[in-house]
Order: structure tokens, then sequence, then C-alpha cells
């Protein structure tokens, strides 16, 4: 059975190892067009690689994030991939093996299902300033847009929006 972590608020803390972590509320039109579950990870050796999406995470409003630990059975199908490329159904063994195999940034899982309290293993801080911002190597690809929309609340937003306008002109 392999371990998986999904990256939450420290103040879901005591819900989650209540009730567990459930599935989102969406609107039919876009349970439609993509998957919709837990999102996770499969834990590695690579401590980095398994908890990646700490940082990308805590650009949603939380100031501590903790990692929910929880066991699938081998045979459970996932939806996996890069997350901004079409998911692959695969079993969850598979999706730890692939990302232990590839160690490749911006790996999700998407778990189809709610997780029980009873299957939730422990409830761990973790660092906070673990892995990347914006997207995968985006220190060295550099900004993808430096648009007002696109910069909005962003570090150094001002700086990048004026180099923008700039090389546009």
């Amino acid at each position: 059975m392999p371990t998986f972590v999904h990256i939450a608020d420290e103040r879901d803390a005591a819900s989650i190892r209540r009730s567990g972590l459930k599935l989102p509320r969406l609107a039919p039109q876009i349970r439609a067009v993509r998957p919709v579950g837990v999102f996770a990870l499969p834990v590695i050796p690579n401590f980095v690689v398994s908890h990646q999406w700490v940082r990308e995470l805590k650009k949603r409003g939380f100031k501590v994030a903790v990692g929910v630990y929880f066991r699938v059975p081998d045979s459970q199908e996932v939806w996996a991939g890069t997350y901004n490329e079409e998911k692959k159904l695969l079993t969850a063994a598979q999706a730890g093996a692939h990302l232990t195999k590839e160690q490749s940034l911006g790996y999700e899982v998407i778990i189809p299902r709610s997780i029980q309290a009873s299957e939730v293993h422990a409830i761990r801080s973790l660092p906070q300033t673990l892995g990347w911002r914006h997207f995968p190597e985006s220190h060295a690809k550099g900004i993808f847009c430096g648009c007002k929309y696109c910069q909005r609340g962003e570090i150094k937003s001002r700086r990048i929006q004026q180099r923008y306008a700039e090389n546009a002109a």
C-alpha cells in the first residue's frame, strides 16, 4: 500500500483528523472537463519531490502547511500526470513507481474519492520554503507573462510589469 501526502492548511488539521479529506464541491460543468478528487503525491525517498507543492499551495493564503499522510490500496485507480497536461488513469502503485523513477517536478496525483479519517496515517508539520513557485523550473525559464492581471499580488510585481511594458513597446 503506497503512502501519499496531501498538503493542507494547518488550521484544517483538526477537521481532517476528525473527518478525513473530502472531495471538493464543484459545478457539474467543471466535473465534466477534468478529474475531481483529492490531490496528493506519493511519498518517495526524495523528500523535496514528494513535498514539492508546499510553496505553490501557500500562495492560496495559508501561512503554515502540514502534510496529511495516508495509505491507499495498490490497485486504487488514480489520475496522474504533470499539472498542466492531460492526466492518465493509473493504479496507485504505478503512480508511485513513476514518480520514484522520473523524479519529475510538477507531478500530481488525483485520487477520485474521499479519504476517510481511518486511512489518515499522520499529520505532520513541513518546512515552509520547500518546492517551487509559479511552475517548475520557473527561475530558469523566467516569467511567462508580465501583464497586470498575471502579476497581481505577486512579489516584485511592479518591477516585472515595468519590464514587461518596456519590452512590449
